[in-house]
């Protein structure tokens, strides 16, 4: 076994795992991110995918960082050994890199469920849906409906902050 084989095999089972476990975090992370922002699929999807891109990233980083191997290889032995030690090092990184990002999305998740902060992306959490506003017209007066009337400053702040936020 040469050395140049040795590499072939290292990226060939180096990127494999990273694969396998790339796509058990995406399948995995979905689940909690549909929980996390209240059904809505779509955003799961795409935060799924981001967070499985940067896993991807970082592992795949790795791997070729650490292909260098100092030397030649001078027997198939050597070379199984240099590969054993190479598989292991990007296994113990995956692994790493798996609980990191399960450890985020389950803070994540219950960060939404523990009551102490109020999830922008539920859609009966949104910022300014907890307020009922009156519709024009509502208080009774005849200049509430007069388009002749300039508005006051208070409410068309308001309404520009209520279509801001929502």
């Amino acid at each position: 076994m040469n050395t140049v084989g040795t590499y072939l095999l290292y990226l060939l089972i180096s990127i494999t795992l990273t694969v396998v476990v790339g796509t058990g975090v995406a399948r995995s992370g979905r689940a909690v991110l549909l929980d996390v922002f209240g059904g809505n699929d779509a955003l799961a999807r795409a935060v799924s995918r981001l967070i499985a891109l940067g896993f991807y990233l970082l592992s795949l980083g790795f791997v070729t960082l650490t292909m260098r191997a100092g030397g030649q290889v001078p027997s198939a032995t050597a070379g199984l050994q240099l590969l054993s030690v190479k598989v292991g090092e990007v296994l113990i990184v995956l692994g790493a890199l798996h609980l990191l990002t399960m450890a985020a999305l389950l803070r994540a998740r219950r960060l939404t469920h523990s009551g102490l902060t109020q999830n922008p992306f539920r859609p009966s959490a949104r910022w300014g849906a907890a307020a009922p506003s009156a519709p024009p017209g509502a208080s009774g007066t005849a200049d509430d409906n007069d388009p002749t009337q300039p508005e006051p400053e208070t409410a068309r702040a308001g309404h520009l902050a209520g279509s801001v936020l929502q």
